[in-house]
């Protein structure tokens, strides 16, 4: 597709790595985020600053956002000086952000009225597929769109997959999330019982690791668990707004989640002893402490 012109908007711990791989790749990338010392790694490496969002996505063929919560979207995108107001004519939008399926299909629709096209693309893989370039990214909006963004996608992703319409991506996400809620409930307590009985945690990890009992947590999150190791590749906080969002949709499908129910009981209570800007395998916490 050529070597567009890129704007990224927020490069927290995952969005550093993706706009990293996006610059090693010779693109040019204009950022903006919150805090510009936080940026420094990428702006060393040829990264453009800009103050403001407009300011960053003016001329951008392609705009990227990588933020926090569903209102942190919404404020990008429909502030006076944000997205939608600045974008020009022809532009793609790809929010990676987890956030909810109704915005997406709001902001697709309001783009169009504008001539923007645009894509919801939440990832997963944590900060390791992001630094990697291995990032499971789902797509959401017009089949076209997807096709048309799709080899800059695969400059950080491996597993990358067209969903259906807007909003569809973010859907996706929410069966990624809500497998992964109570799966590291169970990859604390097999861990917790491994200690209980006496073993060695590490030895544990050889063979169920890659068994039946194999996941991604398994393999990359228990070994920080067994370290102490619980800095974020994902924040607490991020993911119990990832399961908030879902138990609301399921809510109005009259689905009922009682696993995770409880996961987000469990990350609630973590959240209110302090520790929602540790990583998600803090909750190996509440077993062992």
């Amino acid at each position: 597709m050529g070597k567009k012109k890129l704007a990224f908007i927020g490069t927290g711990v995952m969005g550093s790595s993706i706009v990293k791989h996006l610059l090693e790749a010779d693109y040019e990338v204009t950022i903006f985020t919150r805090t510009k010392e936080k940026a420094e790694s990428v702006l060393s490496m040829g990264a453009k600053w800009s103050e403001t969002v407009g300011q960053a996505v003016h001329d951008a063929e392609i705009i990227f956002t990588m933020v926090g919560y569903p209102s942190d979207v919404e404020d990008v995108y429909y502030a006076d000086n944000g997205i939608l107001a600045n974008a020009q004519k022809g532009a793609v939008l790809i929010d990676m952000t987890t956030s909810s399926p109704a915005l997406a299909k709001r902001i697709a629709e309001d783009a169009a009225r504008k001539g923007v096209n645009s894509i919801d693309a939440p990832v997963s893989g944590g900060d390791v597929g992001a630094k990697n370039g291995t990032l499971s990214i789902m797509c959401g909006g017009e089949r076209e769109t997807f096709k048309q963004v799709l080899p800059l996608l695969e400059v950080f992703g491996q597993q990358i997959v067209y969903q259906g319409e807007a909003g569809a991506g973010q859907h996706t996400k929410m069966c990624n999330q809500i497998a992964i809620a109570t799966n590291m409930i169970g990859v604390c307590e097999a861990l917790a019982y491994g200690r209980k009985a006496g073993l060695d945690a590490d030895t544990i990890l050889q063979s169920i690791a890659s068994g039946a009992a194999g996941s991604w947590s398994l393999s990359n999150l228990a070994p920080r668990m067994i370290k102490g190791d619980f800095e974020p590749g994902f924040y607490v906080k991020h993911f119990l707004k990832d399961m908030n969002i879902a138990l609301s949709e399921a809510e109005l499908m009259n689905l009922p989640l009682p696993g995770l129910r409880l996961a987000r009981d469990m990350y609630n209570n973590l959240i209110e002893e302090g520790y929602g800007e540790k990583g998600t395998q803090v909750l190996y916490k509440q077993y062992i402490d």
